[in-house]
């Protein structure tokens, strides 16, 4: 952890584990019969991903998503089927988040989400005990709001320019291999792990 001030997380697969399988079933079950051909653990593709990169707005990607199965949908339903992709929130990683920021480094997310599965994370259900995401970490990039995914350059560079550092003081944390191989090229440390793998005692 030499040089390092900065630590940045992934969300789904790496703050939070995740269930692709049951995100498929929940648009399965709002009638987007072929979710599986659009989702992905890592990037979304079609719609999907123009809703993560910001590209679209939320009420587009209903109206969107409505019109392309024939029938009306509800910003709830997609809320529903979003959230799918949520299998939960390890203790231990609420614990190990809260222990960085006490040690001193300044604690980041780096994501590719939407504003569907952020109205979750940033409300007082995202732990289960009233706090939101923002209770955890010091600064929030996610790609619905920077315009940006990974593992384009400029989101890193986005990352280092907003919090004023040099990409060897950043430790970086992602369960996508493409991801956090795009970090090094820049300098960035970084960490890979399996998607749900215990990274607590890495950090």
């Amino acid at each position: 952890m030499n040089n390092i001030t900065h630590i940045a997380f992934d969300m789904g697969g790496v703050v939070l584990h995740i269930d692709h399988e049951q995100a498929v079933s929940r648009f399965e079950e709002i009638g987007v019969a072929d979710a599986r051909k659009y989702l992905n653990p890592y990037h979304q593709q079609g719609l999907f991903g123009q809703l993560e990169g910001g590209q679209i707005s939320a009420e587009t990607f209903v109206t969107e998503l409505s019109r392309l199965i024939g029938k009306p949908l509800t910003h709830e339903q997609c809320l529903y089927a979003w959230l799918g992709y949520l299998k939960g929130i390890p203790q231990s990683h609420f614990d190990a988040l809260t222990r960085l920021r006490k040690e001193g480094y300044r604690i980041c997310l780096l994501s590719n989400t939407n504003p569907f599965f952020f109205e979750w994370a940033d409300s007082k259900a995202f732990d289960g005990q009233g706090n939101s995401i923002k209770h955890y970490f010091d600064s929030l990039y996610v790609s619905f709001r920077c315009k940006l995914l990974k593992p384009s350059r400029e989101i890193y560079e986005h990352v280092l320019r907003s919090e004023g550092i040099r990409p060897e003081q950043l430790l970086f944390i992602d369960d996508s291999e493409r991801n956090t191989e795009a970090a090094a090229a820049l300098g960035i440390q970084t960490i890979h792990v399996e998607t749900n793998e215990d990274w607590t005692g890495r950090v």
